[in-house]
């Protein structure tokens, strides 16, 4: 899988963090102070007015007759003015807090994004040393030094791919998707056909059972990143694969529904603990019950960050020693939006 570089996330837009800056900054301050102009004139009217009142008719009483509908009939208008007003006041404050919350949010993210790119960026060159020194070693070491030597790099090439990983997965947060028309039956036979190989050649006899509609249609095209939806559904069968053992079975099924696109993976394999069904789809997490098997704890967090982007949702249900369901579902018509995040690749 590949992804286009983001823009560099360091640099603030212009008008961000100062209201007043930019011309639409300067129009909104504007229109404060004039507002606020307008108040302060309005109260030096009706304190001007009531003055005047009282020199002129300070002396004159005022007696009015109203009648019962039309006092019950001011009565209820003013009820419900007041309840407008309060519900609108509501409304904005809920709408500021919800804005508020989604400002912290983005700005967690964007904060989470630049520390995985500065680890890359200073880790990337010790680890690079670190090889270069083993290998130059190894050349004249004696064998029972080669050997661990040899452990040295292979946990400093993992510690490369881990870290290319995270990179990879922090620059697919913002970087544009390529949206088509994405056959996802096709793909999914393609991911199944790719684990079944893989498999094969570590000699694990894991039965894969492909179960797609085709009457009285077929599972529709989806709008989406073609490349990147490959990458999610073939990580969700191959981990279903890599945990289950030796005989075990995997179920690859699809389903339309209320304009949506479903592909589940169930598998017979070791379970997730009820503990750890909440984050085994976070970076760096994984079961409990998986740490003594290969892995970097990136694939579910890199299928949870796909399948948001294209505005679907993903699901785990998962029994420990018996197995687990993955559910994948992608709306139809793609992103609800296609704003700077997205781009049509043409075909």
């Amino acid at each position: 899988m590949s992804a286009a570089v983001p823009r560099d996330m360091r640099g603030t837009a212009p008008g961000i963090g100062r209201p007043d800056a930019g011309p639409g900054g300067g129009r909104r301050a504007g229109g404060g102070r004039l507002l606020w102009l307008w108040w302060g004139c309005a109260v030096v009217a009706v304190v001007v007015l009531t003055i005047l009142a009282q020199v002129i008719w300070g002396g004159l009483n005022l007696y009015v007759t109203v009648g019962v509908p039309a006092a019950v009939g001011a009565t209820g208008t003013a009820l419900l003015l007041a309840v407008a007003l309060a519900a609108l006041a509501r409304t904005r404050r809920r709408n500021a807090e919800q804005r508020l919350r989604e400002t912290v949010q983005e700005e967690s993210r964007n904060r989470h994004r630049q520390f995985l790119r500065r680890l890359d960026h200073e880790l990337k060159n010790p680890l690079t040393a670190v090889r270069a020194a083993v290998a130059d070693a190894s050349r004249t070491a004696a064998p029972a030094v080669a050997a661990d030597l040899e452990v040295v790099d292979a946990q400093s090439r993992r510690m490369s791919r881990l870290l290319t990983d995270l990179r990879k997965l922090a620059e697919l947060e913002t970087a544009p998707l390529a949206l088509e028309d994405v056959d996802l039956a096709e793909t999914v036979q393609d991911a199944v056909s790719a684990v079944i190989e893989e498999a094969a050649g570590r000699g694990a006899a894991v039965r894969v059972r492909l179960d797609l509609p085709a009457v009285p249609w077929p599972l529709p095209h989806v709008r989406g990143d073609g490349d990147l939806l490959y990458s999610a559904v073939y990580n969700v069968i191959a981990n279903a694969a890599k945990y289950t053992p030796h005989g075990g079975a995997v179920e690859v099924r699809g389903r339309e529904e209320a304009g949506a696109v479903t592909i589940e993976v169930a598998d017979t394999g070791i379970g997730v603990p009820e503990a750890d069904l909440a984050r085994v789809f976070h970076e760096l997490e994984r079961a409990g019950n998986a740490r003594a098997l290969p892995g970097s704890g990136l694939g579910l967090a890199l299928v949870r960050t796909i399948v948001s982007r294209h505005g679907g949702q993903v699901r785990m249900a998962s029994r420990e020693g018996v197995g687990t369901r993955v559910w994948l579902t992608l709306p139809v018509m793609g992103p609800s939006a296609a704003g700077p995040s997205t781009h049509a690749r043409q075909g």
